[in-house]
């Protein structure tokens, strides 16, 4: 559904001198230094997927998504999406996508969220039918009847993002880009906006690709992983793969009905051992040491009442990445 193969884009700085005279002979400068935003970045994302696109600040998601988008034209490379060229079909294209990026809306400021979407249903020429079909379901989904007669400058940022989500939506496209469209928002609205993401994916079949800083989105809803620094792909898979990848160890919690006397001073494959209030933490490396072979020996040090095994979460994985 989405192909980038060799894909870069570069952007030309061109240098600024201080003050009004530095700023006029600037203007008349040829000076620069190139900044490689995308550097040959290549992946393939079947229909389907939902995927988290992920990095830090300035790494290059945003270009990525405006190029996937047709915004921008990248400097080299190709992409498909739905098997057209952004760049060379990109009413088309426009078509088959559907677009949030949370800090910017694409409704109208001072006319109230009804007409935002009664505009988009004109440009899109989505049928009278299928457009009060849309109204019924997006608001049994993300609860928008409420404040449809409401200009948007005066609706909740929670509200604001329910209203781009939908309209994004308004054509029934086939993928969904999604540019930080939790950020900001509180808990609750976090939850209704992930519900609706999911209810998206595994319902509709949406293709879905996200960029968020909020390891939350990534750990509910994200089947994939694809990481990006300074513009190059470092890691591409499922939770579980970076996991493994990056060798974070796994962790195992237990309470004993009494303390036990004796711990062994070392064990192959265990990496650190602390008492935790009542828990005894184990860390360990389950490529030297099995879960099931290091159940049977915490069993032999007491009586263990309850025991819980964790995995590092996605936020330990990405930290360690940086």
């Amino acid at each position: 559904m989405i192909v980038a193969d060799q894909l870069n884009k570069h952007f030309k700085i061109y240098e600024t001198k201080k003050g009004f005279i530095g700023s006029f002979t600037s203007l008349l400068s040829t000076k620069h230094h190139v900044v490689k935003a995308v550097n040959d970045i290549s992946f393939n994302i079947q229909e389907g997927e939902f995927v988290g696109y992920i990095g830090p600040n300035g790494a290059g998601k945003s270009t990525t998504i405006k190029m996937l988008s047709g915004i921008l034209h990248p400097t080299g490379g190709s992409i498909k999406v739905a098997g057209l060229s952004p760049q060379k079909r990109r009413k088309d294209v426009a078509k088959k996508i559907g677009i949030v990026f949370g800090q910017r809306t694409q409704l109208w400021w001072d006319l109230p969220l009804r007409d935002s979407f009664d505009i988009l249903k004109e440009m899109y020429k989505v049928p009278d039918t299928k457009y009060q079909a849309f109204l019924k379901l997006y608001d049994d989904m993300l609860q928008i009847g409420q404040f449809m007669n409401t200009p948007v400058r005066k609706l909740s940022l929670g509200q604001r993002m329910r209203g781009d989500l939908a309209a994004a939506m308004i054509h029934n496209p086939d993928v969904l880009f999604l540019d930080e469209p939790t950020i900001g928002l509180d808990v609750n609205a976090k939850t209704s906006i992930r519900s609706f993401l999911k209810e998206l994916n595994t319902n509709e079949k949406k293709t879905i690709l996200l960029t968020t800083h909020d390891m939350d989105d990534i750990e509910q809803l994200c089947s994939r992983v694809i990481v990006i620094n300074h513009g190059q792909i470092v890691l591409d898979g499922s939770l579980e793969d970076l996991r493994h990848n990056i060798g974070l160890p796994s962790v195992i919690e237990v309470q004993y009905r009494e303390m036990p006397k004796h711990l062994p001073a070392e064990l192959d494959g265990i990496e650190k051992m602390r008492w935790e209030d009542d828990k005894l933490i184990l860390m360990y490396d389950r490529s030297v040491l099995s879960s099931p072979s290091l159940l049977q020996e915490v069993a032999k040090w007491g009586e263990p009442v309850d025991i819980q095994m964790k995995e590092p979460d996605i936020e330990e994985v990405i930290q360690k990445i940086y």
